[in-house]
């Protein structure tokens, strides 16, 4: 059986006053005051939006401008590189 994942690249980079999570392929960010809780709150917003994509019939793949995107515009801050993996579980119901 083959599994429904959507699976997207992600970073963690610094910021003035904490850290920010960024969904690469999806443009959806998040922040914390730490790089694990930016990674949590990043994950929920990506599931989120994933969720909210499916239902109302949105584009889920939306990434990043490259002017916009922080690890050409700022390097130095970033801090974490990763991969997040989102199940896409069906369910029927009426």
């Amino acid at each position: 059986m083959r599994e429904n994942k959507f699976i997207s690249s992600a970073m963690i980079f610094r910021e003035v006053d904490g850290y920010s999570g960024l969904c690469l392929d999806v443009d959806v960010a998040s922040d914390g005051d730490t790089p694990e809780e930016a990674r949590k709150n990043r994950t929920e917003a990506v599931n989120l939006y994933v969720e909210t994509a499916i239902e109302i019939n949105l584009p889920i793949i939306r990434p990043v401008p490259r002017d916009e995107n922080p690890i050409f515009t700022r390097p130095d801050d970033v801090q974490e590189p990763f991969k997040i993996k989102v199940d896409l579980e069906v369910f029927a119901y009426a």
